[in-house]
């Protein structure tokens, strides 16, 4: 199936007011949620949003979110304080994990997603600090945590700035963006959590750095990609299909050719926010067939929505009614 290319201006939102919308959840309820700079939003069935907030900039940089079994939300801090740590309304905030083999986690907690097993998969983008002199190619020192019922453990390293990591419908593969090395792996997984050898799915060109990502029904991966501003869709062949484009050309070649020559630098990844998607982030699959999209970004104030022709799998938080 070809998919039909829009911009930004076919496209729908949903929120009012939100802070660095940069991962998004959706439930079967009809509720959003998304990652607020310092805590959490909801944004209700009826377009409404309440915020729950955690700490202070910038000791907190909510990133990544996953929802748990019990409705408690799993949050990633990309903030001085760090780490990965629970909340609930009843609960309150709890560490999750803080530190891996005896060393406390880098300010660089990218990520974290739940499997169908119930184990925590969780991306550090880095161990150099500030995790900015890790914006460029060769910087590949990211790893990937797995938590179970054992505890934490490194389950691979070596990743150009890890960013989301999701293990895919079938339950065989974790698949694993590396934004500045701009390709897209996958692991197979073992009877006992363990990863096998590293894959490249694919790798990403023009502008295009490869951020949060979300499978669909057909076998498909649609990847949000920050700077261009572009929603991909990749085939499981690797093939790429541009679904959204909100991209600059001369801003394009522009990262193109820092990224080359190893100058990338946040300076430049900020100018993505300048368009009207604000620098892409992350996509789910919502809506009662799973099949309206949803994209965070890292500077939009909105959450932009895109009607689908094929619908997303839905994730494991799907009938869970959290406890916000």
């Amino acid at each position: 199936m070809t998919m039909r290319r829009t911009g930004p201006e076919g496209l729908g939102w949903i929120g009012e007011g939100l802070d660095r919308p940069e991962c998004v959840l959706c439930t079967a309820a009809g509720d959003t949620y998304v990652s607020h700079r310092t805590g959490l939003t909801r944004i209700d069935a009826g377009g409404r949003t309440s915020h729950r907030v955690f700490g202070p900039s910038p000791d907190w940089m909510v990133n990544g979110i996953a929802i748990d079994r019990d409705g408690s939300f799993l949050v990633a801090n990309l903030g001085r304080v760090g780490g990965v740590w629970r909340w609930s309304s009843r609960g309150g905030l709890v560490p999750f994990v803080t530190e891996i083999e005896g060393t406390p986690l880098p300010g660089a907690a990218n990520f974290v997603g739940l499997d169908g097993q119930g184990r925590a998969w969780i991306s550090i983008s880095t161990r150099m600090q500030p995790r900015d002199r890790a914006f460029n190619r060769g910087r590949e020192d990211g790893f990937v945590i797995r938590v179970d019922g054992t505890g934490a453990h490194i389950a691979a390293e070596g990743f150009g700035f890890t960013n989301e990591a999701h293990v895919d419908p079938s339950g065989r593969f974790l698949y694993v963006n590396e934004t500045y090395a701009r390709r897209l792996v996958r692991f197979a997984i073992g009877a006992d959590g363990t990863l096998g050898r590293r894959e490249t799915v694919t790798e990403f060109g023009d502008g295009a750095f490869p951020d949060g990502f979300a499978f669909d029904t057909q076998g498909h991966v649609w990847v949000a990609c920050v700077v261009a501003n572009r929603l991909i869709r990749v085939a499981p062949s690797g093939a790429q299909e541009i679904v959204l484009d909100d991209s600059d050309p001369q801003l394009d070649r522009a990262a193109d050719a820092a990224w080359a020559t190893e100058r990338f630098d946040r300076a430049l990844l900020n100018l993505g926010e300048a368009r009207r998607l604000g620098n892409l982030a992350s996509v789910a699959f919502g809506g009662p067939d799973l099949s309206l999209i949803h994209l965070g970004s890292l500077a939009a104030t909105r959450i932009a929505t895109l009607r689908s022709p094929v619908a997303g799998v839905a994730p494991h938080h799907w009938d869970i009614r959290p406890d916000f």
